[in-house]
């Protein structure tokens, strides 16, 4: 792993519930969860992204459990959510949302491809084998683990964990704590009101899907913050929609806002094409040009963009 990040660090959020926090929870570097149950049953929400990274998260895991996971959730499909599916037993059932499966086997190893920077180590694509399309419900014994389809938000299969009894939340890329969210593959105004989802779980600690730990006032604060972020983002569509500008001009007669401090900035433009093919009145079906999106990124961050994962 690459040593000019931070160390992660498995922090218990409940009793039986961990977070895999990874340090600086820029691109390819996510949080993961862990739960046990009450029959000592073992459950991961996620997996992450390198061979190296997947294998520190397991040798971490085996410090508060030594069993195999039964479940695995994944979240939506990205890669850094997904490379390390492959690592569990074949007899652990990854568990996602329709789309999320879907998802899986169109990417592939994409995004390792995309974000060229780390050695990736090997990775393989093994997709979810149980689906849902709404909600569902595991029991661990007597603990209670939902899992929610908010509808198409970060993804078209996003999926958030929660555990009632605990109140704690697994977002997913629902929540970028300190970094701009992603939305070119899910849907501006999904997006809007997923966050009105998530508030109202009600809960005491949110694991987000990058960035640190969420508790109490934190969690609205940050949520109120990508409520402001997206309504920016929306009003800036609009306009430029309107005036016929592309998405790259609209950024950059735009300037500098409150949110162009938040890591990865160059989502800005990535998530403004995103909202022009909502204007356009096309599809979530209908796929952006990824390659044109990803360039329209790079020109905005001045180059190559960096993964440190």
């Amino acid at each position: 792993m690459n040593p000019s990040v931070g160390q992660p660090e498995l922090v218990e959020v409940a009793a039986g519930v961990h977070a895999y926090i990874q340090p600086d929870g820029s691109w390819m570097i996510n949080n993961t969860g862990v739960v046990t149950g009450s029959d000592d049953t073992l459950l991961l929400v996620d997996t992450t992204s390198t061979e190296a990274r997947n294998r520190a998260l397991f040798a971490s895991v085996a410090t508060v459990s030594d069993a195999d996971p039964r479940y695995v959730i994944n979240t939506h499909h990205h890669g850094d959510h997904t490379y390390g599916n492959w690592l569990v037993p074949a007899s652990t059932t990854i568990i996602g949302h329709d789309a999320c499966r879907e998802e899986v086997l169109t990417a592939g190893l994409l995004a390792s491809q995309v974000l060229a920077g780390p050695d990736y180590g090997h990775i393989e694509v093994r997709p979810p084998s149980l689906t849902y399309t709404s909600s569902l419900t595991l029991h661990l014994g007597t603990r209670v683990v939902e899992l929610h389809h908010p509808g198409p938000a970060h993804t078209r299969g996003d999926t958030v964990v929660w555990l009632p009894a605990e109140r704690v939340l697994f977002t997913g890329d629902l929540v970028f704590a300190g970094g701009q969210p992603f939305l070119a593959e899910g849907s501006i105004n999904g997006y809007l009101s997923s966050l009105e989802f998530l508030r109202s779980f009600g809960a005491s600690v949110v694991v987000p899907g990058h960035g640190p730990l969420l508790r109490g006032e934190e969690i609205t604060r940050v949520l109120d913050d990508l409520v402001a972020y997206t309504t920016y983002l929306t009003d800036l569509a609009t306009s430029g929609h309107a005036a016929g500008k592309t998405p790259m001009e609209v950024v950059r007669e735009a300037g500098e806002s409150r949110f162009s401090a938040w890591q990865e900035s160059e989502r800005l433009v990535g998530n403004l094409h995103r909202a022009y093919h909502e204007l356009d009145g096309k599809p979530l079906s209908e796929r952006l040009e990824l390659p044109k999106v990803w360039m329209d990124m790079m020109e905005l961050h001045g180059g190559p963009i960096a993964c440190h994962a």
